[in-house]
């Protein structure tokens, strides 16, 4: 088994950039999910509110971010400096966060149709992951609530066969937004793995991930006119523990190391346990 796949997504809700490599910390990989859009209150706002953000793509420069959207143009964003801050939302966590300067949040506004703001998880940003989940005092940035996602070849291929089978077209692994994802043939394996080994790092996987409505968005537009894996979730991949209720694909992990990890790079099982429950309708 070996990962044949890496991503990360410098803006909550924009466009994925994969890698070839990927240094990876305690928070995950440097950079995943560093900026966030919010409303002028401070709450996070992501695709499930705002298809738009799917056409925002974000690339690193040697000073800033350079941001763009296909017809709109595209801006220079500045990192900007710490004292300039404001409260915001990611779920139920509050973090003190960076603000862009007003010139890029006006840009930003005019582009997604409505007054936002840019906020950065700057090294004055704080953010600990569910310890109930993840174990004490794990960090974490704006991510929905855990460092790496890493989700499977095979367990995609069950699922577009089970589409497929019901006349509901196939759709690609960029859907489910992954940082990693590994080469294997079985599907639904993760579900009995307490984590996996990469290039010496441990990731223990705490969580299944729960998936909704931006699985269903074409993730360079936004549409959502296009083949939705959401009734194909339902037959086959319902959660049968309440604790974390919905559809399921990919597991929320853990990193217990930092290290670089690399496209090719073999990973091990480090634990069996029993699978997740799982309904399925047939």
């Amino acid at each position: 088994m070996r990962v044949s796949e890496l991503n990360f997504y410098p803006l909550k809700s924009g466009r994925g950039i994969p890698l070839t490599e990927a240094m990876i910390t305690a928070s995950g990989i440097p950079g995943d999910r560093q900026m966030m859009i919010v409303d002028p209150s401070g709450q996070f706002i992501t695709q499930r509110e705002m298809q738009a953000l799917a056409q925002v793509e974000v690339a690193p420069r040697d000073v800033g971010f350079r941001f763009a959207i296909d017809g709109k143009g595209e801006i220079l964003v500045a990192v900007p400096p710490c004292e300039r801050r404001m409260d915001v939302v990611v779920w139920k966590s509050p973090v003190s966060a960076a603000v862009a300067d007003d010139g890029a949040n006006q840009i930003l506004s005019t582009w997604l149709g409505r007054e936002v703001k840019l906020v950065f998880f700057d090294d004055k940003a704080v953010r600990i992951a569910s310890p109930e989940w993840a174990g004490p005092e794990t960090p974490v940035t704006f991510a929905d609530g855990y460092q790496v996602l890493v989700t499977t070849t095979g367990s995609l291929a069950a699922l577009n066969a089970d589409m497929d089978k019901h006349g509901e077209g196939q759709i690609g692994m960029e859907r489910f937004r992954p940082n990693i994802v590994l080469d294997h043939d079985e599907a639904w394996a993760e579900d009995n793995w307490d984590g996996i080994e990469i290039a010496g790092i441990r990731f223990d996987f705490v969580k299944p991930c729960a998936r909704c409505i931006m699985t269903t968005q074409d993730q360079q537009t936004g549409s959502r006119e296009v083949a939705s894996p959401m009734q194909a979730m339902g037959r086959i991949r319902m959660s049968g523990d309440r604790r974390v209720p919905g559809p399921l694909f990919g597991w929320n992990a853990v990193p217990r190391g930092e290290g670089r990890i690399g496209l090719g790079d073999e990973a091990s099982i480090i634990g069996m346990r029993d699978a997740w429950a799982i309904k399925r309708r047939g």
